[in-house]
């Protein structure tokens, strides 16, 4: 087996800015792999809290080239390698090389039939006004995912909701609130019709959501990155969120989505910006979720041939062969 690593960056369109970052490329790895005229993809950008980068996913992928050239499977690269954007590449890749090399389709292999996902669109923080404009200019999209930070966010939830009344809000907070913030907030929250508050406290302190009910729906992003926190965060939390990026892959995901339905939990797929490649497996998980944020190529200049279709309700239309699966 061939194994070729690639960096690749995607200029965005615009500046993106979350609690305490603001993104201007996505500066991502692809992994291709050929077997015996089987060319498998995938794509990461790795984790930025953890300062997973392009360099440190292409230096981990460097060091375990020989054993992947000698063959490997699905199953050693989860010992092989650590959670992370390294271990989501080859994972994806390989689960790509598996369709094309049988000649089959994801969806066959997994036994299921895809529904159509309508995704979210995701509105950075800027200011009340500039982020109601935006609102507005995602008309088709039913669904909107609100970034905010600890700077007087009511009142950009407010002029978001004043300017699309009829629009699903979600907000994700990237641990930027206090639990005394939250709680402060919930209440207008709940007012306005959110749907759901993704991470209000930082990772690693929010253990005073034991034993706390919000009467708004509470996810855990930063605080659940694999099965290992997954009961932790499942008693804090009642909406998981699954990046294939911090989780390692789309076999990590769906163990996830497993204990997820076991337990009755609400599921979300994200993503961590990216062009249709990186989407495209995160596609799948979407398939068992409630929440859907697959909009990274959005953000991008340029996606790339054969990308996924963004339509009106934001429909994404189901990844075609040629892109992945």
């Amino acid at each position: 087996m061939n194994i070729k690593i690639e960096r690749r960056s995607f200029p965005l369109k615009e500046p993106f800015a979350i609690t305490g970052y603001v993104f201007t490329t996505s500066d991502t790895i692809w992994v291709t792999l050929e077997d015996e005229g089987s060319i498998g993809r995938g794509e990461s950008i790795g984790i930025y809290y953890k300062n997973d980068t392009a360099d440190s996913i292409a230096a981990q992928l460097e060091a375990i080239s020989g054993q992947v050239k000698a063959g490997i499977t699905r199953d050693q690269v989860q010992t092989l390698l650590p959670i992370g954007g390294a271990r989501n590449a080859l994972d994806c890749a390989l689960w790509d090389l598996e369709a094309k090399r049988s000649g089959t389709s994801i969806w066959n292999m997994l036994k299921i039939t895809p529904r159509p996902l309508s995704s979210v669109a995701t509105i950075g923080i800027s200011s009340p006004e500039v982020m109601a404009e935006a609102a507005n200019q995602f008309a088709q999209y039913p669904h909107l995912k609100i970034k905010l930070s600890g700077d007087d966010p009511i009142a950009r939830l407010e002029a978001i909701r004043a300017a699309r009344p009829d629009a699903k809000l979600i907000i994700d907070v990237n641990q930027g609130w206090t639990f005394d913030e939250l709680k402060e907030y919930t209440p207008a929250c709940e007012k306005l019709g959110i749907a759901m508050i993704e991470q209000p406290l930082p990772r690693g302190g929010d253990e005073e959501l034991d034993g706390y009910k919000s009467s708004v729906p509470l996810g855990a992003d930063e605080s659940c990155l694999d099965v290992s926190e997954y009961e932790t965060a499942a008693r804090r939390y009642d909406v998981i969120n699954i990046k294939l990026d911090k989780c390692g892959g789309l076999t990590e995901g769906l163990k996830i989505v497993e204990l997820a339905k076991r337990d009755g939990k609400g599921l979300m797929v994200g993503n961590m910006t990216g062009s249709s490649l990186a989407m495209a497996p995160s596609y799948v998980v979407g398939q068992y979720c409630q929440f859907i944020d697959i909009d990274g190529p959005l953000f991008l200049q340029q996606d790339i041939e054969n990308a996924l279709h963004y339509g009106d309700g934001g429909i994404v239309s189901v990844p075609d062969p040629a892109l992945w699966g």
